[in-house]
């Protein structure tokens, strides 16, 4: 079997550490699986908070609780709510996270979304 191989597993996210990560304004934390090739976290931010940069990476990102805004550096933003999925490519947006209530999310991003001109 190749080490980029998943077997079937089931995630108990009960008992995945959780680490923590301040914004520019409040704090997000993260629970973290990294596979080869491919990260998958459940991902939560505090009220108010704000990223702290701008990231360029692709994600699939998928509210389960909450109100989410991505803020793009264009100004333009978008919000996503419960049961709502964004999906960029890496280098095609350059994004950040705003929250005004406490959010839930999983984010998955990985190899499959780097971008290919």
């Amino acid at each position: 079997m190749s080490d980029q191989n998943i077997p079937f597993q089931v995630i108990n996210w009960d008992i995945i550490p959780k680490t923590n990560h301040p914004g520019e304004v409040g704090n997000s934390t993260w629970q973290t699986l990294q596979f080869t090739g491919l990260r998958v976290r459940l991902v939560e931010y505090s009220a108010g908070y704000i990223a702290d940069h701008w990231c360029q990476k692709g994600h699939i990102v998928h509210c389960l609780e909450g109100v989410v805004i991505s803020e793009m550096e264009t100004g333009e933003k978008s919000t996503l709510t419960k049961g709502m999925t964004y999906i960029v490519t890496d280098e095609l947006s350059s994004h950040r996270s705003l929250a005004q209530t406490h959010v839930k999310l999983l984010i998955i991003d990985g190899d499959f979304l780097k971008y290919q001109p």
